[in-house]
């Protein structure tokens, strides 16, 4: 992977953390979320989370508040699973080049395959995934 595609695919999964963990900074919140970030080649699993990345992906899962996020890159993706919540649940997997967040609330599900289109079920939950060019919202 070149550089300028490393430095800019980098940066943005760090954004989406970022976002992700200023989104998750309630008032009520007790703990800090947690982070499992995975460079090429690299895997990361903390309680509630999962981050695997192949030789040319990167990876990012982010948990608050009881949720549960994996995800899985290679193929030069860079898939980001955020789950905010009780029982919010995301699962991500990056299989070719392209960028892809996934973002539950509580009790919402977010599954993101690479071959298909992102699904949204339950709580509030958003997808979109540059693989497939499609993404799903539920408010």
């Amino acid at each position: 992977m070149r550089n300028t595609a490393r430095i800019a695919l980098g940066a943005l999964v760090a954004t989406a953390g970022a976002g992700a963990i200023a989104f998750a900074a309630a008032p009520d919140a007790a703990a800090a979320p947690t982070i499992c970030p995975a460079l090429p080649g690299q895997s990361s699993t903390m309680p509630g989370c999962t981050a695997d990345s192949g030789p040319t992906g990167l990876s990012l899962a982010v948990v608050d508040n009881g949720g549960t996020a994996s995800s899985k890159a290679d193929h030069y993706a860079g898939p980001a699973a955020i789950a905010l919540g009780p029982k919010a649940s995301v699962t991500m997997t990056g299989i070719k080049p392209g960028l892809a967040i996934g973002i539950a609330g509580p009790g919402a599900t977010v599954v993101v395959d690479g071959k298909n289109g992102p699904t949204c079920t339950g709580g509030t939950s958003f997808a979109g995934d540059f693989q497939t060019l499609k993404g799903c919202w539920k408010p």
